[in-house]
Parts: structure tokens; sequence; C-alpha cells
């Protein structure tokens, strides 16, 4: 390897956090920083980390993109048959992460996860290109395909079997929603002090605190 790894540095010094300052409800403040980052025009801006596990503990990570948000939560789309399904039927609750490294900030958020009905999901399924609609019927997600070739052969078949009306949402495919029960909000400080702020739910109120780096 060309370079230690404990050499690659970076020191954070491009913006502040004060717990005195946020705004009291956590969904108003990430509205606030999300804004902020697609103003930054941050590729993927809604690309985020969704972490769950098992019903032994095993975690598991990947790759999702926040569709919507609102003071009921976070939503995002799957397979319900998908490997990530599977460990929310056995274990409803997640972890969110977005890092949005130009503003060296970060937005973790934890709570429990639910499907969302069936009319949010046709609704979204609907407003998709077609070719990410027959995508949907196409991948059975998280199974093993012997070769790309198998993906392109069932594309092109679902293509040709919904070429004369609209695409119906499959039965296996929708949306859940994370029901946050603790945000943290973390912005990059310069000699690793960064500023943390921590909001929990309770009793109905969020409760504010700082947490240290």
């Amino acid at each position: 390897m060309e370079h230690k790894l404990y050499d690659l540095r970076q020191e954070y010094k491009k913006g502040t956090l004060d717990e005195k300052e946020v705004d009291k409800n956590p969904i108003t403040q990430f509205e606030k920083w999300f804004e902020e980052a697609v103003k930054s025009n941050i590729p993927e801006v809604t690309a985020m980390t969704l972490a769950t596990a098992d019903k032994q503990g095993r975690p598991s990570a990947r790759t999702v993109l926040l569709k919507e948000f609102d003071e009921r939560g976070f939503i995002f789309f799957s397979n319900y048959d998908s490997n990530k399904a599977k460990d929310l039927k056995e274990n409803p609750q997640a972890a969110l992460l977005f890092f949005w490294e130009p503003l060296e900030r970060q937005v973790r958020i934890t709570g429990r996860v639910e499907k969302i009905s069936l009319k949010e999901s046709l609704e979204y399924f609907h407003s998709r290109p077609m070719e990410s609609q027959l995508g949907a019927w196409a991948s059975m997600q998280s199974s093993v395909v012997s070769a790309r070739d198998v993906l392109e052969m069932t594309f092109a078949s679902m293509k040709k079997k919904f070429q004369n009306g609209q695409i119906p949402l499959p039965p296996f495919w929708g949306g859940y929603r994370v029901i946050p029960e603790e945000f943290e909000y973390w912005q990059g400080r310069p000699n690793r002090l960064h500023d943390r702020v921590w909001y929990k739910q309770e009793n109905g109120n969020w409760k504010i605190a700082r947490l240290s780096p």
C-alpha cells in the first residue's frame, strides 16, 4: 500500500453547531440541513446508509435513497422479499446515516420501522420512470442469479408483458417509514473536537443535549 492509513487525515473547519441554536424540532432541523445540502450540489444528496439487524442481532448495512420525509418519519422503498425486508420483519428497528462530506456534516437517525400504506406505495411507484417500474418486476432482490443475461431477459420479458398498459405495482414491492426516536447532528470541527447535538423523544417531547466528540 502506497500510503499508511493513519497518515490520511483531514481537518474539519467549515462550520459550527450549537445546541442552543438548533431548532427544537429535529425534523425542522433536518429540513434546514437538507436544503443546505441540496444547494451545495452534493451528488446523491438523498443517499443514506440503512442499518438493520436480524432476530439474532446480526447487523447489515447498505445505501438506499430517501424518497420523502415529514413529521411522521423518513421513507425509502424496497422489495419486500429482500434481505433488508427480512431483517425488518424480524426486528422492526433501523438506523439511518446521512454523510454530506462537502459540508463536513452527518445526521444519524434511529427508530422503529413500519410499512407505508398501499396508496402511498402506489403513488410513488407510478411516479417512477417506466424502466424503473419494470426493474422492480424483473429483480427478485437479494436472490442468487446465475448471470447478468438472466436479468436482462427477465426485464425484456416484463417490458413485453406490460407494453400495452399501465404497469401495476408488484405485490412484493413498496415503502417503509422509519419513525424516529433519536437524532444526532454532527458537524466536523478542528482537532477532532466535533460538535454533536442529540435529540431524544421523551413523553412526546424532544430532549436536546450536546454529546462529547
